[in-house]
């Protein structure tokens, strides 16, 4: 008996990543996986475990319910978006609550962030699109393409993202920036 390419968890999976602008690459590293591991699931080559698969899930913004019910008609994008309703794709503390209102096409993304004392993006980052953000209270250094910015409360920040950049919380308290992305990759 031949299996349904529609119902295979591995294409429903890589379906769920694309609606959603994400590379293997970075749905690993949101789920703390490998890229190899991804890789493998979405080809169907292996069944993800229960554990990983709700670490993918949780990327994707759904539960293991409503992954394996049955497909519902898409809702109109809403307006109005809940705090209650952000999706945490942070880690380490680092808190980055994305705006998201069901519309998968979207150009903008929009987070609220909030780093704890010491918290760092880890290293250099780099993709293609642009970054804004306003720190409304604490400090931190960012360093883009080996120059560090010095930033406190008030003050604004416009990156190329294209070029290396990583974010620290230099201070005792905790930071909170709300920032706006392009592309929309997550």
């Amino acid at each position: 008996m031949q299996q349904d390419n529609a119902l295979a968890p591995g294409r429903r999976l890589s379906a769920l990543r694309q609606a959603q602008g994400l590379s293997q690459r970075r749905a690993a590293e949101l789920a703390g996986l490998t890229h190899s591991a991804i890789s493998t699931i979405e080809q169907d080559k292996v069944s993800p475990a229960l554990s990983t698969l709700q670490k993918l899930l949780r990327v994707y913004g759904l539960t293991l319910s409503e992954f394996f019910s049955e497909p519902v008609k898409p809702r109109r994008p809403r307006v109005v978006v809940e705090a209650q309703d952000l999706v945490e794709i942070g880690s380490q503390g680092v808190s980055l609550r994305l705006v998201h209102n069901g519309n998968d096409r979207r150009a903008l993304g929009m987070m609220l962030e909030t780093w704890q004392p010491g918290a760092s993006s880890g290293e250099k980052i780099r993709h293609a699109g642009e970054e804004t953000g306003i720190l409304l209270e604490g400090e931190i250094v960012l360093t883009v393409n080996g120059e560090e910015y010095h930033l406190r409360a008030g003050q604004s920040y416009v990156i190329d993202t294209g070029q290396p950049h990583s974010i620290k919380n230099v201070s005792s308290r905790v930071c909170r920036i709300v920032s706006a992305h392009t592309p929309a990759t997550f």
